[in-house]
């Protein structure tokens, strides 16, 4: 399906395994918790009940790495039928401490699309998560500086986009989003009449998995590496 990109003015960018390295660390953590609970369940159970914990609790908490960490808490009391050690807590803790602190690793070609991009058109970067671990990472990034503008959404739905757009006063349709999350980044902005393009991560979290009837007809692009945006825009 061929896709004019003429009349974009302004271009959104998505953060975690957009621009950084982010769900790997996840997966490093549930492995980590796993081990933690290992003689009280089996890995996949302990992966089962920590991903079903994770989504009831996105109404309370939200996304990012603290609610994940409190969703292994209460994972762990529950697993263990409460009777994990207050030794056990604490490292569940310190998992979720390590992963705030972990380095910033920009993905392949990051700043070299940016600037060249910030040249032609007006950048914003549109992520989700906790606020302060976002800016962390932002600004441990040394990206801030490409971008107009700075959005950290609670999540990343239609309404949110729409929102979002009316109140930069950008048109749907002068405006692109790139991202590695074909739920989160590309369909919703497909659905009210903005572009998207598509750059997978080597892994996603399952909750961003989408059905092929929900792909089925939707205009966007996907490419292999951020680079090739540039050969679309430039």
């Amino acid at each position: 399906m061929e896709i004019n990109y003429q009349n974009i003015k302004v271009i959104g960018f998505d953060a975690d395994d957009t621009l950084w390295v982010n769900e790997t660390y996840f997966r490093e953590a549930e492995t980590d918790f796993a081990k933690l609970l290992s003689k009280y369940e089996t890995p996949n159970k302990i992966d089962q009940e920590l991903f079903k914990k994770e989504i009831d609790n996105l109404p309370i908490y939200g996304y990012g790495i603290k609610a994940f960490t409190l969703s292994m808490v209460e994972s762990a009391l529950e697993l263990s039928n409460y009777n994990i050690s207050s030794k056990n807590i604490e490292e569940i803790l310190n998992i979720g401490k390590a992963m705030l602190s972990k380095p910033v690793e920009l993905l392949d070609g990051v700043e070299e699309v940016l600037k060249s991009l910030s040249g032609k058109y007006r950048l914003i970067l549109a992520t989700k998560g906790d606020l302060l671990d976002q800016e962390r990472k932002l600004e441990k990034s040394g990206l801030t500086n490409y971008f107009h503008h700075i959005e950290v959404l609670s999540d990343k739905k239609e309404e949110n986009y729409s929102k979002l757009l009316r109140h930069l006063d950008i048109n749907p349709s002068e405006f692109l989003m790139i991202g590695n999350s074909l739920k989160s980044d590309v369909l919703p902005l497909v659905n009210i009449k903005a572009h998207a393009i598509h750059v997978p991560f080597h892994t996603t979290w399952a909750h961003e998995e989408v059905t092929e009837e929900e792909k089925n007809g939707k205009a966007y692009k996907t490419i292999s590496s951020l680079k090739d945006v540039l050969k679309l825009m430039t």
